[in-house]
C-alpha cells in the first residue's frame, strides 16, 4: 500500500542501529521499486515478475536486470473494476488476473496471443444475477488447471483453455481469501477467511483448511475421458 515493491535477501542484515524506514534494525530491501498505484497482488514465475496494482494497472519486470525505473511491460488488465489476485501460468506464457467483478483473465507476455476473459463466481436467484469478487488463484503445479475462490465462499476449479469448470467443492462458510496447492498438487490449501466486502458484520472465525486433491478435481477436460 505505499507503492512499493521490495526485494530481500533474509541473508544480509542490516548494520545496528535505525533501518532506512526508521525500524530497529534487520534485514534490508536490495531492491525498491516505486509502483504508480497502490499494489493489490503479485507473483513471480522463472525470471518474471507480475505486479497487479490500483486503477487495473500491471507492471512486468524482468528479475535479472531490475530497473526502478523502467518496468519490461507496462500494461493495463483486460479486465474493467478493480484486481484482487494476479497468478502467472506455471508454463511462464502469462498471468491470470482475478477482479472484483466475479471474471478472471487469461493474458499473455507475447502481444501476439490474444487476452481473453470468461465469468465465474456468479449465481442467479429469482432472475436477478449476483456477481462475488474472485479473491484467489491457484495453478495446479502439473496440470495447468486452477482454483479459484470468491467472497461467495466457494472454491471452483477450472480447465482456462477450454473457459469450462472441472469442479466445485461444498460451500465454506464465509469468503475464500487464499488458495494455494503444495508442490505436488496433491493438497490444496483453502484460506476462509471474511474480506469485508458487505462492512462490519459477524462473521466465521477465519480458518485455514487443507483438502485431498483428486483427479477428477482438476484433470483437464477430456482427459479423464482417454485414460
Amino acid at each position: 500500500w505505499d507503492k512499493t515493491v521490495r526485494t530481500w535477501d533474509p541473508r544480509v542484515s542490516s548494520s545496528a542501529g535505525a533501518s532506512d524506514n526508521g525500524a530497529t534494525a534487520g534485514v534490508k530491501p536490495i531492491h525498491k521499486l516505486p509502483m504508480p498505484g497502490k499494489v493489490f497482488s503479485m507473483d513471480a514465475r522463472g525470471y518474471r515478475l507480475v505486479v497487479a496494482m490500483a486503477q487495473r494497472k500491471i507492471h512486468i519486470y524482468d528479475t535479472r536486470k531490475l530497473d526502478p525505473k523502467h518496468a519490461e511491460i507496462e500494461t493495463e488488465t483486460l479486465l474493467k473494476y478493480q484486481t484482487r489476485s494476479v497468478r502467472c501460468f506455471p508454463n511462464g506464457l502469462g498471468y491470470a488476473v482475478a477482479s472484483i467483478e466475479g471474471r478472471v483473465s487469461f493474458e499473455y507476455f507475447s502481444p501476439e496471443k490474444k487476452p481473453f476473459a470468461f465469468k465465474c463466481h456468479r449465481r442467479v436467484e429469482d432472475g436477478v444475477e449476483y456477481v462475488y469478487p474472485v479473491n484467489a488463484i491457484a495453478f495446479h503445479p502439473q496440470h495447468g488447471t486452477f482454483a479459484t475462490g470468491g467472497c461467495d465462499g466457494v472454491v471452483n476449479t477450472w480447465d482456462g483453455t477450454k473457459k469450462k469448470r472441472i469442479y466445485q467443492f461444498k460451500p465454506y462458510q464465509t469468503s475464500i481469501a487464499a488458495l494455494c496447492f503444495n508442490s505436488q498438487g496433491t493438497k490444496l490449501a483453502v484460506a476462509a477467511s471474511y474480506t469485508f466486502e458487505q462492512g462490519e458484520k459477524d462473521h466465521p472465525l477465519d480458518a485455514i483448511f487443507v483438502r485431498d486433491v483428486h483427479d477428477k478435481e482438476v484433470l483437464p477436460k477430456g482427459h479423464r475421458d482417454l485414460s
